[in-house]
């Protein structure tokens, strides 16, 4: 009767109305004070009460409870309660994700996604595993751009954190790669926003497994597919596949086979000119000029990396200290998990040690002097140097062996 109490009391506190929205709660969400003292433990008993309202059979009260679920452990770090509920948790979310309406579904798997980042390695593993089979599921079901999108991105955010050993990245990879193609049986085109979003998740798992996901075969047709998109009309989706074929270049190309290597060469020469023409595209009637300058830039660092093998180098303030960046795949990474985690990015570096100890990136003292800043810049330089030699070796020498 206690529990069945407390239940009711939560979808009272979170409204029955079932037209009511997210939007609704967002008003309900800057009420609420998240502070320390007094405030730290009314919200430890807000999340009890929201964790509560996700067992409700009624839907918009579950869409409700994850709305304020996902802005708290949005804006602080939630260690203790997921320690202390992680389980629960996690089989609340997939329930949603299962059985769910499209919003629900959404919200559901941006909460999967924080959660992996908010609890330890062990049980952001353990989350994957469990996740990979529903979220795969669910991405059956339906066409809804947005519920593809997040369930994308969640696979990609909950892959990047917990499979270091590289084991599910590669199935992980194929499922996102059906949608890139268009290959998901659905008799409905995908938005461009779906195929962006796919790509942009593709090559954020990729950037992490160090090329290990992909055989000479499979990154030719990856580099082949992404070419061809660097052709359509929508420019969130060309620039999307340039970053792609920037981190495959990156990563190299696995040993290729004698009657392979004439054709990725081809092909190579065709994605140089591609890039060239893209990075002084001229704007039509009623181009956005703001879009059209991103392309040029990210198309302009591509092409000086496809030629001389320097990568575009990037800084940001993260409290004290600027984050770094000087390769494509810690740009794609920094780029994804910014989208993902929004404004409170900065808070989630700084306090989270499960998300830095994933990222390869190095931070640099702001209260450095100049010429310690200039030295660490110049081993930055010398190290990605060598990368690049090696890789250039390596090629040279699997040419040697086709010869």
């Amino acid at each position: 009767m206690g529990k069945r109490g407390s239940r009711r009391k939560s979808a009272e506190s979170l409204g029955t109305n079932d037209d009511d929205s997210v939007s609704s709660s967002s008003a309900d969400m800057s009420k609420l004070t998240l502070a320390s003292g007094t405030e730290a433990v009314q919200q430890d008993s807000s999340l009890d009460s929201w964790l509560e309202a996700l067992f409700e059979k009624r839907g918009s009260t579950r869409e409700k409870a994850l709305s304020l679920i996902i802005e708290a452990f949005t804006k602080n770090l939630q260690h203790q309660f997921v320690e202390n509920n992680f389980d629960t948790l996690l089989h609340r979310y997939l329930h949603s994700i299962k059985r769910g309406s499209a919003k629900e579904i959404c919200l559901a798997a941006r909460a999967i996604g924080l959660l992996a980042m908010t609890t330890n390695e062990d049980k952001a593993h353990e989350l994957l595993e469990e996740s990979l089979c529903p979220l795969s599921e669910a991405l059956k079901s339906g066409s809804e751009t947005s519920k593809i999108s997040h369930i994308i991105e969640c696979l990609a955010v909950i892959t990047f954190i917990s499979d270091n050993d590289g084991e599910e990245s590669e199935g992980v990879m194929q499922i996102i790669w059906e949608f890139i193609c268009q290959k998901t049986g659905s008799k409905s085109k995908l938005s461009p926003a779906v195929i962006t979003t796919a790509i942009s998740s593709w090559s954020f798992i990729l950037s992490n497994a160090n090329g290990c996901c992909l055989n000479s075969k499979n990154w030719q047709e990856a580099v082949s597919h992404f070419s061809t998109l660097l052709e359509k009309d929508d420019r969130s989706v060309r620039n999307a596949a340039g970053e792609a074929l920037a981190i495959l270049f990156e990563t190299g190309c696995p040993k290729i086979k004698k009657d392979s290597a004439d054709a990725i060469q081809q092909l190579e020469r065709k994605i140089l000119y591609q890039v060239e023409d893209l990075s002084i595209e001229a704007g039509g009637r009623g181009s956005n000029k703001e879009d059209l300058g991103s392309q040029r830039n990210l198309f302009r660092d591509l092409l000086k990396f496809l030629r001389d093998g320097s990568c575009p180098e990037t800084s940001m303030k993260i409290g004290g200290d600027l984050l770094n960046t000087d390769t494509w795949s810690e740009s794609i990474q920094l780029n994804l998990l910014k989208h993902f985690l929004g404004e409170r990015f900065s808070k989630h570096m700084q306090e989270n040690e499960l998300l830095r100890s994933q990222f390869k990136f190095t931070l640099m003292k702001k209260h450095m002097s100049s010429g310690e800043k200039k030295l660490q810049k110049s081993q930055f330089a010398s190290s990605h140097k060598k990368m690049t030699r090696a890789l250039k070796k390596e090629r040279k020498w699997s040419q040697a062996e086709l010869s």
